[in-house]
């Protein structure tokens, strides 16, 4: 079985980011999502390696080993996207297919957008590429869904991350179940006067595809830096917008596969089976839509063996 490795790369994005890789042939880069780290590729790493690819997986900016700067405004989608770019120079490829899930995922559509010279294709999971709105996003969140949706209550400076840090296991193992398919479901409006973690119950118990080591392994993990990093990529949103003014309705050219679970919560939030569905208009190559019945948000870690067997199938066709 190929063995997974770490190591530090310094990217031309500006930053020293940690990467765990396995294997070797063309280019796999596995960007993760809000709140996970290279560790939630886990299952994937070591199958894309006996498929003949370099699966890499790194720490993006302002998680775990990685790290990342402290003024907000250097977590805009430009410096994500700058860092993909860079580790895909900084590991001697011209090319990459690039993956993401989750706050992944829009890294991986706009770095496929703004940069298709370097990306052989792409796939998201979870979050589908919607293209850019005609207003800023977080007055229209408010609009729709108040200020207690989740987005929004994450702009508040410093209680949020206090809320996370206060017990990461916790946090983990309420979080990584909720929005499971394992779980009930339900809105991602904190009521007034709570906290994020209320709208994620304690578990009686975990899912079969969650273990006490995984959750340790996440905790541990954010022990050296923390929320205030990856809770940034939310403080950029309307920045984000501004940024990407150049690119509106740009579309989204390399070869493309999209794949979620029917219980996401990001599937069943509002506009989101609409902008799916509409998707193609956007991204003109989209080879597949891949739906996994009963799967949540988690959706790699949920279904590891159906998500390998698509990925494998779409770098195998390119």
């Amino acid at each position: 079985m190929p063995e997974i490795t770490h190591r530090l790369v310094d990217s031309t994005g500006g930053l020293r980011m940690h990467v765990a890789e396995s294997g070797s042939g063309p280019l796999v880069l596995l960007l993760h999502g809000f709140p996970e780290c290279w560790y939630s590729w886990r299952h994937q790493l070591v199958a894309l390696a006996e498929a003949g690819f370099h699966a890499v997986a790194p720490d993006q900016r302002g998680y775990c080993r990685t790290g990342g700067p402290e003024l907000v405004e250097e977590y805009s989608i430009l410096h994500l996207v700058g860092d993909a770019v860079g580790l895909i120079d900084a590991l001697g490829e011209e090319q990459a297919v690039v993956v993401g899930h989750d706050w992944g995922a829009p890294v991986a559509w706009h770095t496929a957008q703004l940069r298709p010279d370097l990306v052989r294709g792409v796939i998201g999971l979870s979050v589908p590429h919607r293209p850019r709105t005609w207003r800023p996003p977080l007055g229209l969140l408010r609009e729709r869904l108040g200020d207690g949706f989740y987005m929004v209550y994450f702009q508040r400076p410093d209680a949020p991350e206090a809320e996370l840090e206060r017990d990461r296991p916790a946090t983990f193992r309420r979080l990584l179940y909720a929005a499971s398919g394992d779980a009930p479901g339900g809105a991602m409006v904190v009521p007034e006067g709570g906290g994020f973690l209320d709208l994620c119950p304690e578990p009686e118990k975990l899912p079969d595809w969650l273990t006490e080591e995984d959750i340790a392994t996440f905790a541990a993990e954010f022990e050296p830096g923390g929320f205030t990093g990856p809770l940034n990529w939310y403080r950029n949103l309307d920045r984000n917008w501004q940024l990407t003014a150049a690119w509106h309705r740009a579309p989204v050219r390399p070869p493309a596969l999209y794949i979620a679970g029917d219980r996401d919560p990001v599937v069943t939030g509002p506009g989101t089976r609409e902008a799916i569905a509409s998707m193609a208009d956007s991204v003109p190559d989209l080879r597949d839509t891949v739906w996994l019945p009963g799967c949540g948000h988690w959706t790699q870690q949920e279904r590891p063996g159906e998500v390998n067997e698509a990925t494998v199938d779409f770098l195998r066709s390119l």
